[in-house]
């Protein structure tokens, strides 16, 4: 026990400090404004660095963790955030400030993709589902944690005094993640050359392909939607004011954060069941549809309904558990780091398309609430079909398929 909770612990401290600087732009923008005079097309580009760099690093991430270990690849890029939180909280004007912020999601890029390759490198693979779940939890606690207790903190200390708190939180981060138990991968690790290659392998592969667009569509669809149009939806269809909507995120939100506690606590009795992760995924993503389906026809009470889908979105997560055990373990940081950017992927195309979609609707004669129905129609189609996809080529095959040696490159030929 002692052992889980200093290898545990750490990597959840880091993935809460993850979403808790993910989300903060949102409470401190009034004073962005006020001081320095930003307009939202500023807070935009300040907002978006962050998950530029977050995204764009996660297939070289995938290579390092795979390489040389969460361990030192998590501590090194933790320290980066914090320089990051350090440069935000001295930073003057929009380019130094979106430069911090871009440092800043560097650095925490591999505080979720890191945890998932420690506990693939430290547990078997029918306990993955329940740690990954775990560690989820610790991010959705920072995603609570950057609502209200973030605003008092802001008023205590100011911005500034807030990220100078975050540079010392991290660089404690850190240290911890840089001093957890360390166990490397029997396999081979091979050259820089030899691990591009298995990136390319992975890319080609039909089992990554079977995933991808149900975990993009679904996964980067709800993104989306929490990040940005959710709160217009609720509005335009439900008629409900700016903070009742603001509410029902927080019950999503909260509901993600049950979501994931219960898959911790629950998922390794029900396999024992008979219930297996692969069938709990499944449903999840089912059953995310016929929310879906409910939300679009304004059927039912929508505060039950957000809640709903926020849970059954955090079991989805089954999915990176699900696809690490399809490869051999010295992948399985390139595997979940490429599966991550394909749903960040998802969640730039459905941000940007849904706008698009409702810009046309509007242009087209339809009023504010039938354009929402059509953009919020479009997406939950694009969910079925990738959900669909993955029934066609995963579930219905007996037994599953064990496509390992389908998706690893060929061993190398050692010198003699």
């Amino acid at each position: 026990m002692l052992h889980a909770l200093r290898l545990f612990l750490p990597f959840a401290a880091g993935y809460f400090l993850s979403f808790l600087l993910r989300n903060t732009n949102a409470i401190i923008a009034p004073d962005l404004t006020r001081e320095l005079g930003f307009s939202a097309a500023d807070l935009g580009l300040l907002t978006s660095a962050y998950l530029l760099t977050f995204a764009s690093f996660q297939l070289p991430l995938g290579v390092l963790l795979d390489r040389y270990g969460p361990r030192r690849v998590e501590a090194a890029l933790l320290l980066a955030a914090a320089c990051g939180s350090a440069w935000f909280a001295v930073g003057e004007g929009l380019a130094e400030l979106a430069a911090a912020r871009a440092l800043i999601g560097l650095g925490v890029c591999a505080c979720l993709m890191g945890s998932f390759k420690a506990f693939a490198l430290w547990y078997p693979p029918e306990r993955l589902a329940a740690l990954n779940s775990a560690v989820m939890v610790a991010g959705g606690l920072g995603a609570l944690t950057a609502t209200t207790p973030l605003v008092h903190a802001v008023e205590a200390f100011g911005w500034r005094g807030l990220f100078g708190g975050f540079t010392v939180l991290t660089t404690l981060a850190a240290l911890a993640v840089f001093s957890t138990p360390e166990k490397r991968s029997t396999a081979r690790v091979g050259t820089f050359g030899e691990q591009v290659q298995a990136l390319r392998a992975i890319a080609g592969s039909r089992v990554f392909w079977n995933y991808a667009p149900m975990a993009a569509a679904g996964f980067g669809g709800f993104i989306a939607l929490q990040g940005l149009w959710a709160v217009p939806w609720i509005m335009e269809v439900n008629g409900a004011t700016r903070e009742t909507a603001a509410f029902h995120m927080l019950l999503a939100t909260s509901a993600m954060v049950c979501g994931w506690l219960g898959t911790a606590v629950f998922v390794e009795p029900l396999s024992r069941r008979g219930i297996a992760p692969a069938r709990l995924m499944a449903f999840a993503h089912a059953a995310c549809l016929g929310i879906m389906l409910l939300l679009w026809l304004d059927a039912g009470d929508s505060r039950i309904l957000w809640f709903a889908l926020g849970a059954l979105f955090a079991v989805g997560h089954i999915v990176f558990a699900e696809i690490t055990q399809r490869f051999p373990v010295a992948l399985s940081g390139r595997v979940n780091t490429m599966l991550n950017l394909c749903i960040f992927m998802g969640a730039f195309a459905v941000q940007s398309g849904y706008g698009l979609v409702l810009g046309a609707a509007v242009s087209g004669g339809s009023t504010p609430a039938e354009a929402q129905r059509i953009a919020f129609g479009t997406l939950a189609a694009l969910q079925a079909a990738g959900f669909g996809w993955f029934v066609l080529n995963t579930l219905r095959v007996r037994p599953p398929l064990d496509i390992a040696a389908e998706a690893t490159p060929p061993e190398p030929s050692r010198p003699s």
